[in-house]
């Protein structure tokens, strides 16, 4: 692995995903995030594991298809990004939401 500055893993995570699927999957211990469409499964699993300080059992990756976007006469497309769902620990767990 060659990644070992923080800002490398920074830039590997993009942001959590969060839909009423993925909210549903905080109770088997599984968290979505969307990826740089370039990380595989090591580095993601090195990132999750440095920044949040858990153990992750496994990583499971999909890349959405890319969706044609419409604005009056003008076709373009929407960004692919790369999704993951990480598999943690049971004892382990990421704080999305700060509990007021």
């Amino acid at each position: 692995m060659n990644i070992t500055s923080s800002l490398e893993l920074i830039g590997v995570i993009k942001y959590p995903i969060l839909s009423e699927k993925t909210v549903r999957l905080f109770e088997q211990n599984q968290y979505s995030f969307a990826v740089s469409k370039t990380a595989n499964k090591r580095t993601i699993k090195s990132a999750v594991e440095q920044l949040f300080d858990v153990k992750v059992l496994s990583v499971n990756t999909l890349l959405q298809p890319i969706k044609k976007r419409r604005v009056g006469k003008f076709i373009g497309k929407r960004s692919q990004d790369k999704k993951v769902i990480v598999t943690l620990a049971p004892d382990n767990s990421i704080t999305l939401f700060e509990e007021a």
